[in-house]
């Protein structure tokens, strides 16, 4: 799954060679709501999740915004069934504390990642290096589409989700 978010960034990336003149100011204040879908190792213990983003962009270059990003995340634990009897997973919590990057590849599209650390905060989370990838359409003035993949790294797990959002510009 890594490797499909590459290419699909490199070839944003491509469209965005012949766009260099054009004024893409999409700094400040974002706020937005995401549905995520637990991939990998997650899946088998999360159902889904839902988000909250919050976001400060500074415009470095007409092409290129730097950052702050954090939120709130709530992963739904699954039942599992054990034979004879069941075993009901908790909810996975944290919030992020990252570094964002955007490339404005276009008017419409943009490609970016998050880089931080993600705190946990229920019982027997202790947290660990957040990462998200993310590929961004502007729907209209202010309002973006957003599919991104979310990696929680802890030791020698990786708890990961796909994650589909709107984000509006304040």
């Amino acid at each position: 799954m890594k490797k499909v978010f590459l290419i699909a960034a490199m070839a944003l990336f491509g469209f965005g060679v012949q766009a260099q003149d054009q004024d893409q100011d999409q700094s400040g204040f974002k706020l937005g709501l995401n549905v995520q879908l637990p991939v990998g190792d997650a899946s088998d213990v999360s159902s889904f999740g839902l988000g909250l983003d919050a976001a400060y962009m500074f415009e470095v270059s007409d092409q290129f915004d730097l950052g702050v990003a954090t939120g709130f995340s709530n992963v739904f634990g699954k039942t599992i069934d054990a034979g004879e009897f069941e075993i009901e997973i908790d909810d996975f919590q944290y919030i992020p504390l990252a570094a964002a990057a955007r490339y404005n590849a276009t008017e419409e599209f943009s490609v970016g990642a998050d880089l931080g650390y993600a705190i946990g905060i229920n019982d027997g989370n202790d947290g660990g290096f957040y990462y998200k990838p993310t590929v961004g359409y502007m729907l209209s003035e202010g309002t973006q589409l957003n599919l991104s993949y979310v990696g929680i790294s802890v030791n020698d797990f990786t708890y990961s989700t796909i994650n589909l959002g709107v984000l509006f510009s304040l």
